[in-house]
């Protein structure tokens, strides 16, 4: 399994529950397919630096997970099918940035513990 990364914006127009509603579908499309979710972030409504399909705020969700390279593909055509998203970005995480964001996890719970 390799480990990855993955953020994507989802469209403004949507509410809260269809927002979390969708973060769920992608979530779970992950889970029901092998993969070990390690990280889930919600960074909430950003500005975006050009416009993109006329909006220019998004919602931008990161996950971070281990997985077979197969469900990647599979991750990458719901999102193209799913008109909710406006654009995401897939890596994968060689084993300095598999360290950095596992220090970056720490000590962000170690924030939220204090």
């Amino acid at each position: 399994m390799n480990q990855y990364e993955t953020v994507f914006i989802l469209t403004p127009v949507l509410s809260d529950d269809q927002m979390k509603e969708t973060v769920n579908k992608f979530k779970g499309l992950l889970t029901d397919n092998g993969a070990e979710m390690l990280n889930e972030e919600l960074w909430g409504l950003k500005k975006l630096a050009y416009p993109i399909q006329k909006k220019s705020t998004g919602f931008y969700v990161m996950f971070e997970f281990k997985a077979q390279p197969e469900l990647i593909k599979k991750l990458e055509v719901n999102f193209r099918r799913d008109e909710r998203v406006i654009r995401f970005l897939t890596i994968k995480n060689e084993k300095y940035a598999a360290e950095y964001a596992e220090k970056r996890r720490n000590k962000q719970s170690n924030k939220e513990e204090a």
